[in-house]
């Protein structure tokens, strides 16, 4: 063979634009992704692709722009299912009153199932190819996730009290024991610690969680001064702030994935920069249940690393993470009083490589570099409300659509093709959906 014959590869997609998402605000024209084994192997002009490579399949979108595959940093998939079922409440009342109740009448393993394949639906439709989850059934969700080939790190739930998936402490930690140990060596899934919150959990939990997350080396998901009731709870029965506690028993590290993180005082602020923590931003349930305002521009400027996430459909209502980025770069800007706060740019990388790294993923996927895996979304330009195009960043955060999402491959898979689901059946989907609104609402 000489040696200028063309390397065989898996696949290539031609893009008009590539945002790798490295270094922060690159864009790239004309270039190509050379995919093999579901890696990412070379990043090229697309004429020099075409003279090194040949491929067994080939995309070429002109019209488009490639961007690394969204992470949602934090979603209760499974509550797709209850989408729309009680709105406009205050986070306690809508928790305890419509939401705990709802979950208990239908909550089961193939209710898990159901709702995690109705949500990997929504998602790959808006371009997102990795999720943080945090729900009960974790065995379900991780199979449901594996057999659509869907990337997901899945929080392993413990909380005070008896649900569907455990009725004791002990159960709760046996039960994460061997779901861990079951999917430990698994390229798609990995878990995580989940823990509900510091009002339902325990000190005594939260030392073995701390020894759990060390011992088997991965996150610990965890709500956190998520609203101004949470921090006044604790003060009265603590004496101290939820962050204090959790620094007390050891939580407070770079395994911790804080969600929400709406009161935050500068001190604490600082504390999550010395330490590592990941804050997992999602404006858009804070708004609707009206919690607080994280103060990203703040965190962003302390060296914290920011994600966003979108919540569960049942407090968003929606799982759509372009959508979820628009918010939280416009809401930073209100908040911090600066029209500079968290750029286009900056808020892409929150939702990408930020997330992926407060996952533990940021090795892995989050940017598109040549030894990554290769989750990659496809986004059209060539519709009139992508008109003119000036910055394509800008346009991405600003003016797009999930709509506007034509293409979505992880691993080198293809998911989404030409807006067309590669392996699921839109209208069973739908009807199967149906199905659970008629249970749910008895």
């Amino acid at each position: 063979m000489s040696e200028h014959a063309p390397q065989v590869c898996d696949l290539i997609i031609e893009a008009g634009l590539i945002v790798p998402g490295v270094p922060l605000g690159q864009v790239l024209h004309q270039h190509a992704l050379v995919i093999d084994g579901g890696v990412i192997v070379a990043i090229l002009p697309t004429a020099e692709a075409r003279a090194r490579f040949v491929a067994q399949q080939t995309h070429s979108r002109p019209d488009s722009v490639l961007i690394p595959g969204l992470v949602n940093a934090h979603t209760h998939n499974p509550m797709t299912l209850l989408r729309g079922i009680a709105d406009d409440l205050p986070l306690m009342v809508w928790l305890q009153e419509h939401i705990w109740p709802a979950e208990g009448r239908v909550i089961s393993a193939e209710f898990v199932s159901d709702g995690c394949r109705f949500a990997i639906a929504e998602m790959l439709r808006g371009g997102t190819t990795c999720c943080n989850e945090h729900y009960f059934f974790p065995d379900a969700q991780a199979q449901t996730y594996k057999k659509y080939g869907f990337r997901a790190r899945i929080g392993l739930p413990v909380i005070d009290f008896p649900t569907a998936w455990a009725k004791t402490d002990e159960e709760y930690f046996a039960r994460a024991e061997e779901v861990q140990a079951a999917w430990q060596q698994d390229a798609l899934i990995s878990m995580a610690l989940a823990p509900h919150a510091p009002y339902t959990v325990n000190d005594a939990n939260f030392r073995r969680l701390h020894e759990l997350s060390a011992q088997w080396d991965i996150p610990v998901h965890l709500h956190l001064h998520e609203t101004a009731d949470e921090v006044s709870g604790s003060l009265k029965q603590y004496g101290q702030r939820p962050i204090a506690r959790l620094d007390k028993l050891g939580l407070i590290n770079e395994r911790l994935i804080a969600v929400h993180m709406t009161q935050l005082a500068e001190d604490e602020i600082q504390l999550c920069a010395e330490r590592g923590v990941s804050v997992v931003h999602c404006p858009e349930s804070n708004l609707k249940l009206a919690s607080g305002f994280c103060p990203a521009a703040r965190l962003q400027r302390a060296g914290v690393n920011l994600a966003i996430g979108t919540d569960g459909a049942a407090s968003n209502n929606d799982l759509d993470m372009l959508g979820e980025t628009r918010t939280a770069a416009l809401l930073a800007k209100a908040v911090a009083k600066d029209a500079a706060a968290l750029s286009a740019a900056e808020a892409l990388h929150a939702a990408t490589l930020g997330s992926a790294r407060a996952m533990g993923l940021g090795e892995v996927i989050g940017s598109l570099e040549v030894g990554k895996q290769a989750d990659i979304a496809c986004i059209a330009l060539d519709a009139l409300e992508a008109q003119p195009l000036y910055n394509v960043i800008s346009q991405i955060v600003y003016a797009i659509g999930r709509h506007q999402v034509s293409d979505v491959w992880i691993a080198g898979q293809p998911k989404l093709i030409h807006r067309k689901l590669v392996e699921m059946d839109e209208a069973e989907l739908a009807a199967n959906a149906r199905q659970w609104q008629a249970k749910v609402q008895g």
